[in-house]
């Protein structure tokens, strides 16, 4: 796909009222997923999956600028993304009045539960995929997560 359609696909997606968009051609798909007035960009070249937060624009941008990334290095974050296996609702802790899996600055190993996503009222647990430290949990809880959405990045 060529960068400049890959952008207007993009911006259309941005503008519209969806929530996500999945497309796959020729071996490469593509999925977006927006919250507020930002996409999650996940791509597949038959490797594992890399994801990038960023708005329309910034690609737009990065685009006129002949980089292929979408962000520049100062943009790009460090350590290990954990994403979301299924589309369903994130929940923190085992119950409401329990406490959360992980918090920022906790150090986790990897197969430690993180959180939970519901999906047609089955509970599967998320697990780290990476032994680290906990820099950012990028979902709030009981928010609705799609497919591929960054959920924690581990450093």
């Amino acid at each position: 796909m060529e960068m400049e359609k890959m952008i207007e696909l993009i911006d259309a997606v941005s503008k519209s009222d969806l929530t996500g968009f999945k497309y796959e051609e020729e071996g490469i798909k593509l999925h977006l997923s927006k919250k507020e007035n930002t996409c999650y960009v996940t791509e597949n070249l038959s490797a594992p999956v890399n994801a990038v937060t960023t708005s329309a624009a910034e690609i737009k941008k990065a685009a006129e600028g002949d980089q292929i990334s979408g962000t520049s290095a100062e943009e790009t974050p460090v350590g290990n993304v954990v994403e979301s296996p299924l589309v369903g609702t994130f929940y923190a802790a085992p119950a409401e009045d329990a406490e959360s899996f992980v918090k920022v600055g906790d150090r986790v190993e990897k197969g430690q539960t993180l959180g939970i996503v519901e999906a047609m009222k089955l509970m599967n647990e998320i697990e780290s995929d990476y032994s680290g430290t906990v820099a950012e949990i990028l979902v709030n809880n009981q928010e609705g997560v799609e497919y591929g959405q960054p959920l924690f990045r581990i450093v």
